[in-house]
């Protein structure tokens, strides 16, 4: 589940858009169909993410900075517990690795079919 948070925050800043938001193109506040909201900052290269789960209190925030074709990932889970990775895109593939919250190493590759 832990490595799962990773993948589904990239799915979130990504796909911000998708839920009802409010703001500017660099600051928006967002809120799902669940009543989670989310809050995400962007500043240059570099997009600051924080989350609230509706259902269990908890908050969640993820920092995300691109150089070139990579983007280094840190952030804290719903637990409290620390978290980073990388994601490198290479053509129409995306290579995702990193340590989970529970400091588990994990690792995935991506493209248009999905990931493994």
């Amino acid at each position: 589940m832990k490595k799962t948070i990773l993948a589904l925050t990239l799915s979130l800043v990504a796909g911000v858009a998708s839920a009802g938001c409010v703001g500017s193109g660099s600051l928006q506040t967002c809120t799902d169909n669940s009543g989670n909201s989310y809050t995400v900052n962007r500043i240059g290269n570099t997009t600051f993410t924080n989350g609230y789960n509706s259902n269990t209190g908890s908050t969640w925030d993820q920092t995300s900075t691109t150089i070139g074709n990579t983007t280094f990932h840190n952030g804290r889970a719903a637990d409290g517990d620390s978290w980073s990775g990388t994601s490198t895109r290479i053509g129409g593939t995306t290579f995702n690795s990193g340590i989970d919250s529970d400091g588990n190493p994990y690792s995935s590759t991506c493209n248009s079919y999905g990931c493994n």
